[in-house]
């Protein structure tokens, strides 16, 4: 066997390999990030709620969503376990910008022609012709002479 041949099993192999030894080291990751948790940690479920633990279980967290109300929600629905400042912040309402470093966006297409000549010479009209523009532009029009039956199809 030549081993030109076995290099494309080889290679396969190999990201294959790669590919879920990423697999795992994510969900350890994930793993620890939710063994982590303790009550009076806030937390982002994989919904985008937020709450605070109450109670960490085995399987299962107990959050308090808002004064009083309670939910229990299972330890592979938490999305992220967020630092004290950062659960706060989002609590409160508080951008994550200064007004300064805001990312600008804006509410309509007029910023993309912004600065673009009106005689522009590369714009491209899309408008449909009528019969003396396009005899001008040298499109003439088949006369009824040359047409075939009812389809309109040309004679050769």
């Amino acid at each position: 066997m030549d081993i030109a041949f076995l290099f494309p099993f080889i290679l396969l192999i190999g990201v294959m390999f790669l590919m879920s030894r990423s697999a795992k080291n994510r969900q350890r990751q994930a793993m620890e990030m939710r063994d982590s948790m303790e009550p009076g940690t806030g937390v982002r479920t994989i919904g985008g709620m937020y709450a605070e633990v109450k109670e960490v279980r085995e399987d299962t967290v107990l959050l308090e969503l808002s004064s009083g109300a309670q939910a229990l929600f299972a330890k592979n629905a938490i999305g992220a376990v967020l630092d004290d400042d950062e659960y706060q912040r989002i609590l409160s309402g508080e951008s994550p910008y200064d007004d300064e470093d805001a990312p600008v966006v804006p509410d309509d297409a007029s910023s993309l022609t912004e600065g673009a000549d009106a005689d522009d010479t590369d714009r491209v009209e899309l408008g449909k012709k009528d019969g003396a523009e396009a005899a001008a532009d040298g499109d003439a029009k088949t006369d009824d002479s040359t047409r075939d039956g009812e389809n309109g199809s040309t004679k050769s």
